[in-house]
């Protein structure tokens, strides 16, 4: 097996090495169509090995929220090669570790060890992606493990409360509203028969991408992955998701949570927008947007309402580009100064988006913003494992590795028109705005 050099799509078979990226990265593909990229660092004798599956909490069916998660929580359980903690205890002997996260648009499961464990990670995975063993006591006893992991983190904290209704009410109808965690009452109902149509539906070589990235021989890596994942048996499923069109808004819309134990007020503003997968110029341009207005204390809302009009003690703004595949949201955050209500903050905040609008950023100011956001991704390049992560997500939501290595060109052309038209998309009517407040505070 080599490596594919004419074309960087992840839907390309297998072709010869491809060694022009800047990365050292590879991509392949095995016969049962299993993706795999291999990103090459030899500085020091450690291996990153990951499994991506193109699925997470937005294909959980309809009356089963929770149920990749719950599975991710499972697939730890054990198989018949494998008993429930033998290969952590494998890891933690040699110095390894692993861990596995859920999202809505993709599950993983990751491994960093030695260099020479390798093939145990692949040995392991192929095996719990086909050989995983459940039964009615394991899986009711981590429903239980799961509806505390809820309780404790999510329904005792009101400021997740308060972003899953927020979440909720953006993304209706779209499955991506649904908190990744699944809501309590469904929870409760998911037993071993819905974990293991689950599993079989989206366990699949054709639906994973295997990840290596470290002191690795790429070729060595293809020929390993071949001889071990290459001889599951792929399903030949479907997974197109399909696309829920959601109503056109209509209206202004307003969330308040009152709670006692909130200490200090709170504004979120939250728009729908096109993720980094769409096509166009927004995505990159959302990005620049959201550290030109709360990327730092340079950045345009810290000024406006913090230095300038001190409304707020604390303002941000993040773009969500990398976790979903085709809407994200763009959101502001912001705390409102001493004696400054939730109401006139908003106010503030929409007329300091109002301004840009009619004056838009200098292209000085877009410049510093798209250095910086380059140089960040400069740095993260120094971390092996950090890539790995990179380009998994990536492939996850469907962009190739080409994509990921043109990223940076994307953001160095954004240009002052294309942050204008980015504006448009942060409309006050088009989002959803909720106050977060202690009782007896100005909503």
């Amino acid at each position: 097996m080599t490596f594919h050099s004419e074309n960087l799509q992840l839907d390309s078979p297998l072709g010869e090495k491809h060694e022009t990226s800047p990365d050292r990265v590879f991509t392949g593909r095995l016969g049962n169509g299993m993706d795999v990229i291999v990103i090459r660092d030899h500085r020091r004798p450690i291996a990153t090995h990951m499994v991506w599956y193109r699925n997470g909490s937005a294909d959980d069916p309809i009356g089963k929220s929770g149920i990749a998660h719950f599975l991710e929580h499972l697939m730890f359980k054990g198989t018949r090669n494998h008993p429930a903690g033998h290969f952590s205890g494998l890891l933690a002997s040699v110095g390894g570790n692993e861990n596995a996260s859920t999202s809505w648009s993709y599950t993983n499961y990751y491994q960093r060890v030695p260099k020479d464990y390798l093939k145990t990670c692949m040995v392991y995975e192929a095996d719990r992606m086909t050989g995983l063993i459940l039964t009615d006591e394991i899986v009711d006893i981590e429903r239980q493990v799961v509806l505390v992991e809820r309780g404790m983190h999510c329904d005792a904290d009101p400021q997740v409360i308060f972003e899953e209704a927020l979440l909720a009410g953006a993304f209706s109808p779209d499955p991506c509203g649904r908190p990744i965690i699944g809501w309590q009452h469904e929870i409760e109902t998911l037993g071993r028969e819905d974990a293991l149509a689950y599993y079989y539906r989206f366990y699949t070589p054709e639906n994973a991408i295997l990840v290596v990235a470290g002191d690795v021989d790429p070729d060595a890596v293809m020929d390993m992955a071949e001889t071990i994942y290459g001889a599951i048996t792929p399903t030949g499923a479907s997974f197109k998701r399909p696309v829920v069109q959601a109503p056109p808004v209509r209206t202004q819309r307003l969330l308040t949570l009152v709670d006692e134990n909130v200490h200090e007020p709170a504004l979120t503003r939250i728009h729908v927008v096109p993720s980094m997968t769409a096509t166009g110029p927004h995505a990159a341009a959302l990005e620049v947007l959201a550290f030109l207005l709360g990327g730092g204390n340079a950045s345009y809302l810290h000024e406006a309402l913090i230095v300038n009009n001190r409304m707020a003690i604390s303002v941000r703004a993040s773009d969500w580009s990398n976790v979903f595949r085709d809407l994200v949201h763009f959101q502001i955050d912001a705390c409102p100064a001493p004696g400054v209500s939730l109401t006139d903050l908003d106010d503030a905040i929409e007329n300091a988006l109002e301004m840009l609008r009619r004056t838009g950023f200098s292209a000085d100011d877009i410049q510093r913003a798209k250095s910086r956001i380059v140089a960040n991704a400069i740095y993260q390049k120094d971390d092996h494992s950090a890539l790995a992560w990179q380009y998994g997500v990536a492939a996850s939501l469907g962009l190739s590795v080409e994509d990921v290595a043109l990223w940076q060109d994307r953001i160095k052309g954004v240009t002052t028109e294309d942050i204008r038209n980015a504006l448009t998309l942060l409309e006050r009517s088009t989002g959803i705005v909720g106050y977060l407040t202690p009782p007896a505070t100005d909503a």
